[in-house]
C-alpha cells in the first residue's frame, strides 16, 4: 500500500489540511493556529499528497519535562510522493517575526511526530518501508499579518534539509510546493 494511502488511513481528518483542485493541481490555504485571520495559500501540491496539522498532535508534556523544547511541534507538515521525489516538508507559521531558536525546536519536533508515524506504519501496517527513502525539507513562513510586499527568502543556496538550515520566507504573497521542497 502506497505511503500517503497509509498516511490517510492513520491521520484523523480532524488533523488534515482541507485540499481544493485548481485546474489541475491540488493547493491548500494553512492558517497560523494563534491568528486565525493569518493564512498562506500553497500551490502546485501534486495529487499524492497529505497534509497534516502537527500541532493537532497533543504535547507531549505529561511525559517529557520540556526543558529541552522536545514538546514543540511545527504547525504543519506537507508529505508529498511527485513520482520523481519524496518530499516531508515541515512547515512552521509566524504572524511576525519568530525566534530562530524555538522555530527550531518546533521544526525539529514536526520531524519527530513523521518519526512516530514512521514507526507506527512500520508496527501496525506491517510496512518495513514506511516513508523510507523522503527527503526533509524545513520552512518558516514569518511576518504574514503585515501588508503583502514582494516575497523574501533567504537562503536560496543553502539545502534546507535540516532545522538550523531552515528556507525562510517572509511576507509570503504566493507560494508554489516545487520551491518548498526545491534543493538537493
Amino acid at each position: 500500500m502506497p505511503d500517503i494511502n497509509i498516511l490517510h488511513e492513520l491521520i484523523k481528518e480532524s488533523a488534515k489540511q482541507a485540499l481544493v483542485d485548481n485546474y489541475g493541481k491540488k493547493q491548500t490555504t494553512l492558517t497560523e493556529p494563534q491568528c486565525p485571520g493569518v493564512s498562506v495559500t500553497i500551490s502546485g501540491l501534486p495529487n499524492n499528497v497529505i497534509v497534516i496539522k502537527a500541532d493537532a498532535f497533543s504535547s507531549p508534556d505529561t511525559v517529557f519535562i520540556g526543558a529541552h523544547g522536545e514538546c514543540k511541534r511545527a504547525d504543519f507538515v506537507i508529505i508529498a510522493d511527485t513520482g520523481n521525489k519524496k518530499v516531508i516538508l515541515c512547515i512552521e507559521m509566524k504572524a511576525t517575526k519568530g525566534v530562530e531558536k524555538e522555530i527550531i525546536q518546533q521544526l525539529t519536533g514536526a520531524q519527530c511526530f513523521v518519526g512516530y508515524c514512521q514507526e507506527i506504519g512500520k508496527a501496525y501496517w506491517n510496512q518495513p518501508d514506511f516513508l523510507k527513502g523522503y527527503v526533509y525539507r524545513f520552512v518558516s513562513i514569518s511576518q504574514i499579518s503585515i501588508a503583502k510586499s514582494k516575497t523574501r527568502t533567504t537562503r536560496l543556496t543553502d539545502t534546507h534539509d535540516r532545522p538550523e538550515r531552515m528556507l525562510k520566507i517572509a511576507y509570503p504573497h504566493h507560494l508554489q510546493f516545487n520551491h518548498l521542497a526545491g534543493g538537493n
